[in-house]
């Protein structure tokens, strides 16, 4: 079992950041892997950030990632070989079938809420 715990931070202008802590306090250089479609990713950082007790992971999002469908990248430690997070990106036809699956749910909410309330508006007079 690794020894880091992953926290993401954010994800800004193409590159995807998290904070590596360890339990224990300590921080040793932590060995980092991250992979896309089996293959690694290439660019990935790891700085060390002593004010704030941890190591920052920055892992740049390739731009041939960038694409319709589902895209994971797996990040691992090195030395034991554990996941310590993934990201996900979703993007094109298949989120958009997601998206309006959920609006058609989210109006058909809102009409029962609409007729509930108008019955309750009139029960009350």
């Amino acid at each position: 079992m690794s020894a880091w715990t992953l926290t993401k931070t954010r994800l800004f202008e193409g590159v995807w950041e998290g904070a590596l802590t360890r339990e224990d306090g300590s921080l040793p250089e932590p060995a980092i892997t991250v992979t896309y479609l089996d293959q690694p990713v290439h660019g990935v950082q790891v700085k060390e950030d002593v004010a704030h007790n941890r190591w920052v992971l920055r892992v740049p999002i390739p731009t041939d990632a960038i694409a319709d469908g589902v895209q994971t990248f797996l990040i691992t430690d090195t030395n034991t070989g554990d996941l310590l997070d993934k990201i996900t990106m979703i993007s094109g036809e298949v989120l958009a079938d997601d998206i309006r699956a959920e609006l058609d749910l989210l109006r058909a909410e809102l009409d029962m809420l609409k007729r509930a309330f108008r019955r309750h508006c009139l029960e009350t007079m």
